[in-house]
């Protein structure tokens, strides 16, 4: 069941957002949107202590999964080029979580013309896992407890 996160309480002053007491706001949340799966797909970051949007990409032909994966990639690369060490980022997505790890997407997404723009973009973030290392804490976002990442598209 969802707790009734509202604005931050007095007591929070490390973010505009309503997260939990459990979240660290000095962090990064990601997610992905398909419209159709494989479908157009994009991703971004927000930045939880701001509520500002860090990054987006796309839209473009892919699945869900892959843009998990390509969104926590992304915020790994972007924090390594600014130096930042000392965020976290948080995924609702356990399959991505998992990809990162492990430093490849295991998607079974045809490889043909139409996606093979977003092949290209795998391969070079797999390259990017196996050459750097990461740095920040990667967390699994709790939906179930937490309600939506916010940086969810809102389109269930």
């Amino acid at each position: 069941m969802k707790r009734g996160i509202t604005n931050p309480p007095d007591w929070r002053k490390d973010t505009v957002l309503p997260l939990p007491a459990e979240v660290k706001a000095n962090a990064w949340a990601v997610d992905a949107a398909c419209s159709g799966n494989p479908g157009p797909m994009e991703y971004q970051a927000i930045d939880l202590a701001t509520g500002a949007q860090v990054f987006h990409f796309g839209p473009m032909h892919g699945t869900n999964n892959i843009g998990e994966f390509l969104a926590i990639v992304h915020a790994l690369a972007l924090m390594e080029q600014q130096g930042i060490r000392d965020k976290t980022i948080y995924s609702d997505s356990y399959n991505a979580i998992l990809w990162v790890r492990k430093k490849q997407c295991k998607t079974k997404l045809a490889r043909n013309a139409q996606t093979e723009p977003l092949y290209q973009i795998i391969e070079r973030a797999e390259r990017w896992l196996r050459t750097h290392a990461v740095q920040v804490p990667i967390i699994q976002w709790e939906t179930r407890l937490w309600g939506d990442i916010p940086a969810d598209f809102g389109r269930k």
